[in-house]
């Protein structure tokens, strides 16, 4: 099954974080087939912490959306995530956004992700891979939902990950969006 997740961090070495999720994914055979560039997020929620870098990410594999998960929550205890209150800081965040036509309502996992038509974190990434993926209950593609979101906060695309990436790389910032996807300078 194709999956769209979402990778964040705002503690420590941030993109060392996101490469290590991505290569405990690997190690656990979920084939990556894209992934976006990375970009620096303004907290949403918690304002009053170090901002996030962000990436979205589709994979494939056999896992059934709940196996998924429990293997997603496995890389974040793996990597030294604790539970804490909701948008606090945190080491390593992986949330399954898309899991192809997949609707699923339950207490401890919904797809489509609830809030991602509200964070422009998310899908200003999801809109760098897939533009044209459809959300499976409001019909929409990705570009639409970006488009139609009230989020401002601020998302500024940094590169994307590589050995050779370095900290000092130019800032090309995304922004908010208008509903013609024009770039309105907002942070």
């Amino acid at each position: 099954m194709t999956y769209f997740l979402s990778l964040g961090s705002n503690l420590g070495d941030k993109r060392r974080n996101l490469k290590r999720a991505i290569g405990h994914l690997k190690n656990a055979s979920v084939r990556i087939l894209r992934a976006s560039s990375l970009y620096q997020t303004q907290p949403v929620g918690n304002a009053d912490q170090p901002w996030f870098v962000n990436q979205a990410v589709e994979v494939e594999t056999d896992r059934t959306p709940w196996a998924l998960l429990a293997l997603l929550q496995s890389i974040e205890k793996k990597m030294g995530r604790t539970k804490t209150i909701r948008n606090s800081p945190r080491l390593i965040d992986l949330d399954i956004l898309l899991a192809a036509d997949t609707i699923m309502d339950t207490p401890d996992l919904v797809i489509p992700h609830p809030r991602m038509t509200a964070r422009n974190f998310v899908l200003v990434p999801l809109y760098e891979i897939a533009p044209d993926v459809l959300h499976p209950v409001l019909g929409k593609p990705a570009a639409a939902l970006l488009a139609e979101s009230c989020d401002r906060s601020g998302v500024h695309k940094i590169g994307r990950w590589s050995s050779r990436s370095r900290p000092s790389e130019p800032r090309q910032e995304i922004g908010s969006f208008s509903k013609t996807h024009s770039r309105n300078g907002g942070s």
